[in-house]
């Protein structure tokens, strides 16, 4: 499946897509630098949000949510928590409290594609109990 207009850059004579500037500011925003983030997950992102968006990229605002969630889960409680301070992180485990919970939708996904990229740190495995196991495929 193609998918809508995501561009990493092309020798640098093309400038990265709007979606994924917009993922690498809010990254930074989350105390994340954008390099620790692989390319490949950057677009997997961008294309789980424009899914969940039917196609479009998703609202400006959007971003730093994503952002907050994937730096959690890449950089742990306690460096996230250093990064943006004890609020944020408690919303952070809110939010994958509940998408454990509900066990789909983008959050989940997000957790998911850290998981199984194996970006995600040992801690926040350990924290919530998550597994990559595939139940029975």
């Amino acid at each position: 499946m193609a998918r809508r207009g995501s561009s990493m850059g092309l020798f640098g004579l093309f400038g990265r897509s709007e979606d994924l500037r917009q993922l690498d500011a809010a990254f930074r925003g989350a105390g994340l630098h954008p390099a620790l983030v692989p390319e490949g997950a950057k677009l997997a992102i961008s294309n789980l949000l424009k899914d969940d968006n039917g196609g479009r990229y998703a609202d400006v605002a959007t971003y730093p949510h994503v952002a907050d969630l994937v730096a959690y889960c890449l950089l742990g409680h306690e460096t996230f928590e250093g990064e943006v301070g004890p609020d944020r992180a408690r919303e952070i485990e809110a939010r994958i409290d509940a998408a454990l919970e509900a066990g789909e939708g983008v959050d989940a996904d997000l957790i998911l594609l850290t998981l199984h990229s194996k970006l995600i740190q040992p801690s926040v495995v350990d924290r919530f109990g998550l597994s990559a196991e595939e139940n029975g495929e």
